[in-house]
Protein backbone atom coordinates (compact mmCIF):
# COMPACT_ATOMS: atom_id res chain seq x y z
CA UNK A 1 0.00 0.00 0.00
CA UNK A 2 2.73 2.30 0.67
CA UNK A 3 3.16 3.55 -3.51
CA UNK A 4 -0.77 4.19 -3.56
CA UNK A 5 -3.37 7.11 -3.13
CA UNK A 6 -5.59 4.75 -1.50
CA UNK A 7 -7.73 7.13 0.62
CA UNK A 8 -6.43 10.06 -0.11
CA UNK A 9 -8.81 11.85 -0.84
CA UNK A 10 -11.17 14.97 0.14
CA UNK A 11 -14.20 12.03 0.28
CA UNK A 12 -12.24 9.65 2.40
CA UNK A 13 -10.96 12.03 4.91
CA UNK A 14 -14.17 14.18 5.39
CA UNK A 15 -16.33 10.35 5.66
CA UNK A 16 -13.57 9.43 8.15
CA UNK A 17 -13.40 12.48 10.31
CA UNK A 18 -17.07 12.74 10.62
CA UNK A 19 -17.35 8.59 11.76
CA UNK A 20 -14.30 9.08 13.75
CA UNK A 21 -16.32 12.20 16.02
CA UNK A 22 -19.44 10.26 16.15
CA UNK A 23 -17.47 7.04 17.32
CA UNK A 24 -15.89 9.16 20.16
CA UNK A 25 -18.91 11.05 21.47
CA UNK A 26 -20.61 7.31 21.26
CA UNK A 27 -17.76 5.88 23.22
CA UNK A 28 -18.74 9.06 25.99
CA UNK A 29 -22.25 8.96 25.98
CA UNK A 30 -21.89 5.05 26.34
CA UNK A 31 -19.49 5.70 29.88
CA UNK A 32 -22.49 8.48 30.92
CA UNK A 33 -25.23 5.88 30.34
CA UNK A 34 -27.06 7.89 27.74
CA UNK A 35 -29.11 5.97 25.87
CA UNK A 36 -30.24 8.95 23.62
CA UNK A 37 -26.56 10.21 22.95
CA UNK A 38 -25.21 6.93 21.82
CA UNK A 39 -28.08 6.75 19.31
CA UNK A 40 -27.56 9.52 18.12
CA UNK A 41 -23.53 9.49 17.99
CA UNK A 42 -23.97 6.22 16.09
CA UNK A 43 -26.50 8.10 13.35
CA UNK A 44 -23.11 10.70 13.49
CA UNK A 45 -21.02 7.51 12.24
CA UNK A 46 -23.53 6.54 9.27
CA UNK A 47 -23.57 10.23 8.41
CA UNK A 48 -19.81 9.67 7.82
CA UNK A 49 -20.22 7.41 5.42
CA UNK A 50 -23.47 8.93 3.61
CA UNK A 51 -21.36 12.40 3.28
CA UNK A 52 -18.44 10.64 2.33
CA UNK A 53 -20.50 8.77 -0.51
CA UNK A 54 -22.06 11.74 -1.66
CA UNK A 55 -18.56 13.69 -1.79
CA UNK A 56 -17.26 10.38 -4.10
CA UNK A 57 -20.35 10.82 -6.43
CA UNK A 58 -19.39 14.69 -6.68
CA UNK A 59 -16.03 13.58 -7.99
CA UNK A 60 -14.10 14.38 -4.95
CA UNK A 61 -12.87 10.67 -4.63
CA UNK A 62 -10.06 8.30 -6.26
CA UNK A 63 -10.91 8.41 -9.77
CA UNK A 64 -11.40 4.54 -11.42
CA UNK A 65 -8.57 4.86 -13.17
CA UNK A 66 -6.04 5.72 -10.49
CA UNK A 67 -6.95 3.30 -8.46
CA UNK A 68 -4.50 -0.21 -8.12
CA UNK A 69 -6.56 -3.12 -8.34
CA UNK A 70 -8.57 -1.30 -11.96
CA UNK A 71 -4.53 -0.71 -12.90
CA UNK A 72 -3.97 -4.47 -12.62
CA UNK A 73 -7.18 -5.61 -14.08
CA UNK A 74 -6.48 -3.49 -17.15
CA UNK A 75 -3.06 -4.67 -17.76
CA UNK A 76 -3.98 -8.85 -17.37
Amino acid sequence: MSGSSHGHTPAAWTGVIIAFIGFCAAGAFMVMANPVGFWASMAVVLLGGVVGAIMRAMGMGQPKETHPTHKVAADA
